[in-house]
C-alpha cells in the first residue's frame, strides 16, 4: 500500500516506467493535452513585456529561467517578442528533467541560445542569483497528497494496486486546506512535494521576479462543488476522473488543481512577497492582438 503521492510520483516521474520520463506524447493537438502556449504566442507575449519592464526597473544581466518548458512553445514565443537589443543581451536558461521533452525543445529552438539546466539551484548558479523566473502548468505535474475528514479527525488516501483506502494522518503538510473544517469524505489536493521543492532552490535566487501560471483557484473557492477534489488524468484529449485516474500508469498525465492560497503563504514564509494575483485572461488581455 503507497501514499497517493506515491503513486502519483510514480506513474509521472518513474526514470523506466513515469509519464514524463519516458512515454510523454507532443504536447498539443496531436498529444494529450494542449497548454496556453501550444495555441498561441500571446502568452509569450506577456511574460515578455513583463521581464522587459522588469529589467527596465531594474537594470543589469538580463538572466530568464523557464522551469518545465513543454514542447518549447513559450520559450519561442517569449524569445521572439523580445526587442532586437533585449534579445541580443538575453541569456535564456531551462529547467527540464523529462529527456524525451528537452529533446524535442533542443530541436524546436536549436536556432536560438539557451542553456539547459536539470535543476533550478544550476540555473540560478549560472545566473549568479538574478533572474526572472517563469513556469506554465508546473506546479500542477508536481504529485499531491490527497486528504479527507471524518468524525473530525483527518485521513489520507493510499493505494494498494487495486483499491483506494483512507488511514488517519497525523503528519499533516502546511495547507490553508488543513486549517478549516470539512463536511465528511470531502477531499482536498496539498503539493507538498512542491513546496518541499521550492524550499531547496530558493535561498540562491536573490534578485528578480516569478511568474507561476497554473489553473486552480484560491482556497476555499478550488473546491467549490468538487466534493471529491480536482484530480483527473488525461489521455488523448479525454478527462478521465474515478478509477480511471489509476489505469494507463505511465501513458497518461496526472494532475490536480493548484491552490493559490497555500503557494503565496509557502512563498511568503520563505522571505518572498506576492506583487499579484490575477486570472490569465487577465494577465494575457493586454496582449492579446
Amino acid at each position: 500500500m503507497m501514499r497517493f503521492d506515491a503513486f502519483m510520483q510514480h506513474a509521472l516521474h518513474d526514470p523506466t516506467h513515469g509519464y514524463y520520463a519516458r512515454k510523454i506524447k507532443t504536447v498539443g493537438h496531436r498529444g494529450d493535452f494542449s497548454t496556453t502556449a501550444t495555441l498561441s504566442p500571446t502568452l509569450g507575449k506577456a511574460i515578455a513585456a513583463r521581464a522587459a519592464s522588469w529589467l527596465k526597473q531594474n537594470p543589469g544581466p538580463f538572466h530568464l529561467i523557464e522551469i518545465g518548458a513543454g514542447d518549447g512553445s513559450l520559450a519561442e514565443a517569449v524569445i521572439k517578442s523580445l526587442p532586437l537589443m533585449l534579445r541580443l543581451k538575453l541569456k535564456y536558461h531551462i529547467v527540464e528533467t523529462s529527456s524525451p521533452l528537452t529533446k524535442e525543445q533542443q530541436t524546436r529552438l536549436k536556432p536560438h541560445r539557451i542553456t539547459w539546466h536539470t535543476t533550478p539551484l544550476d540555473a540560478l548558479k549560472a545566473s549568479s542569483g538574478r533572474a526572472f523566473i517563469f513556469s506554465n502548468e508546473l506546479v500542477d505535474a508536481f504529485p499531491v497528497r490527497i486528504f479527507q475528514q471524518n468524525q473530525n479527525q483527518w485521513e489520507e488516501l493510499h493505494w494498494d494496486g487495486s483499491a483506494e483506502s483512507f488511514t488517519p494522518c497525523s503528519n499533516l503538510p502546511i495547507s490553508s486546506s488543513i486549517t478549516s473544517s470539512h463536511p465528511e469524505n470531502h477531499r482536498v489536493e496539498i503539493h507538498e512535494s512542491y513546496h518541499e521543492w521550492l524550499e531547496e532552490w530558493i535561498c540562491a535566487w536573490r534578485e528578480g521576479e516569478m511568474i507561476t501560471i497554473d489553473y486552480g483557484d484560491t482556497y476555499p473557492e478550488i473546491y467549490h462543488r468538487r466534493p471529491q477534489g480536482t484530480i483527473r488524468a488525461f489521455l488523448l484529449h479525454e478527462n478521465l476522473t474515478g478509477p480511471a485516474i489509476y489505469q494507463n500508469v505511465g501513458h497518461q498525465d496526472l494532475t490536480a488543481d493548484v491552490n493559490f492560497t497555500d503557494l503565496m503563504q509557502w512563498g511568503e514564509s520563505m522571505g518572498l512577497e506576492t506583487i499579484d494575483y490575477c486570472t490569465q485572461n487577465a494577465f494575457l488581455t493586454p496582449h492579446a492582438r
